[in-house]
């Protein structure tokens, strides 16, 4: 995910040095600020993701009901998040996403270096795993039990890369329109319909995916099932950026 807005201030606007396009990472911010909130941010959407899934089987034995739950409480969740995190780091809580910030940053577009690339997918994966052990925490499950929750079907893979290239499409397209305001609503209801409408119920996310390994509830995913899912995670944040370019390509000025 991006950030919504910069943030605004007199001193940037008076600053005549060039200034990233709308929801790149906010330039000012101390990385270690950004680092904290990409942890942050990522711990408390697997909190949700986990924690939703292990409330819902406790309510109804319904999976549909259950799936529906999860993806409610997701959708909101995701929005918050993105809202409040987003003029801090960019609210990326995702590698793919900060994978393809990245490899626009090295094509001449704005995005985070390599430094920050660094710093941005450690912290996402440490605080997916974190999240998910708070979820085992506070619903009284082992804090820690790998997820028996075989994923490993050709179809399922299949959604991950569809999932994943329609968000990373989602996202890159509403930073080439100017329109990253709308970012908080538009990727969370993203997500929420690419539940259902994916058979993978859309992880499109790598540190999530790990964290969810962590879990032997509802939202888990086997350890075994996790390197293709985030293989395919990959390769759809690749087509993303792909139709990103093509979809969004930037017309020549008469002079050019």
């Amino acid at each position: 995910m991006t950030a919504t807005e910069p943030a605004a201030s007199d001193a940037i606007a008076t600053d005549p040095s060039p200034q990233p396009a709308p929801g790149a990472t906010p330039p000012r911010t101390p990385l270690a600020a950004r680092a904290a909130a990409e942890l942050v941010g990522t711990a408390a959407l697997v909190a949700i993701v986990v924690g939703s899934g292990i409330q819902a089987t406790q309510l109804t034995d319904d999976v549909a009901l259950q799936l529906l739950a999860n993806s409610t409480a997701t959708v909101f969740g995701l929005g918050v998040l993105i809202a409040l995190l987003g003029p801090v780091s960019g609210a990326h809580f995702n590698p793919a996403v900060t994978l393809a910030e990245w490899w626009t940053a090295r094509r001449g577009g704005a995005g985070v270096n390599a430094r920050e690339l660094a710093v941005y997918v450690p912290s996402q994966v440490v605080g997916a795993i974190a999240g998910a052990i708070l979820a085992d925490a506070m619903f009284g499950e082992p804090l820690v039990k790998w997820s028996t929750h075989d994923r490993s079907a050709g179809n399922l893979l299949l959604g991950e890369v569809v999932a994943t290239a329609g968000l990373i499409l989602l996202i890159f397209g509403l930073a080439r329109t100017d329109r990253l305001r709308f970012a908080p609503v538009a990727v969370a209801s993203y997500i929420g319909a690419a539940y259902w409408f994916t058979s993978s119920t859309s992880f499109a996310n790598p540190a999530v995916t790990i964290g969810r390994a962590f879990t032997d509830t509802f939202a888990g995913i086997a350890p075994a099932s996790v390197p293709a899912f985030v293989g395919m995670q990959i390769i759809g944040a690749a087509v993303g950026l792909a139709l990103v370019a093509v979809i969004f390509m930037r017309g020549k000025t008469d002079a050019e």
